[in-house]
């Protein structure tokens, strides 16, 4: 029984990162999660309260994961600015990964207290990552510097989901470039 509502359950999640990256929040909606796994609609509410509870798991869920690979990416570079490379191209090549998806859908929506604190623990272990980092390039705030960091990845996240103008590689090499030179081209 147990491992049955294990399934239901990873099922609900997954069809809740389709539905969340295929039509932003407005296609998370209970009827339509019960559509796509088959489950009565109030079977649906036996695994998850409301909406709000649903992103709480997809966040505790996949944010780990994607942090994971990031965090991969960046031991694998021997030196800070190889470290900063890394951190900028690692997130910005998830960006087509449907667990990514679904969390930008996600932190674009009207969540609930609970949600979007969790969302904020998780991009804060994504700045931490990298204050180590900029702290040895010299930053004499390597936190803030993080900070500002992880604004110009979540502008480039941004830029290539709305499927600008420029390809997602050129999004990303302006992204790497703005890290390691800022504004000096």
């Amino acid at each position: 029984m147990a491992e049955h509502r294990s399934m239901q359950r990873g099922a609900l999640l997954d069809a809740a990162r389709s539905l969340l990256s295929e039509g932003g929040t407005e296609a998370l909606t209970f009827p339509a999660l019960a559509e796509r796994t088959g489950l009565a609609r109030s079977s649906v509410y036996e695994y998850f309260r409301s909406r709000a509870a649903v992103v709480e798991e997809l966040c505790a869920v996949d944010f780990p994961v994607w942090a994971a690979e990031i965090e991969a990416a960046m031991e694998r570079a021997e030196t800070p600015e190889a470290k900063v490379e890394a951190y900028v191209r690692s997130q910005l090549g998830l960006v087509g990964d449907r667990r990514h998806r679904a969390v930008v859908a996600i932190s674009a929506s009207e969540l609930d207290a609970g949600a979007r604190e969790k969302i904020r623990a998780a991009h804060g272990g994504l700045v931490a990552m990298i204050v180590e980092a900029l702290g040895a390039l010299g930053h004499e705030q390597p936190r803030l510097a993080a900070m500002l960091l992880q604004g110009v990845v979540d502008a480039a996240v941004r830029r290539i989901e709305l499927g600008a103008a420029e390809d997602p590689g050129v999004v990303t090499e302006a992204a790497v470039g703005m890290a390691l030179r800022g504004v000096q081209s």
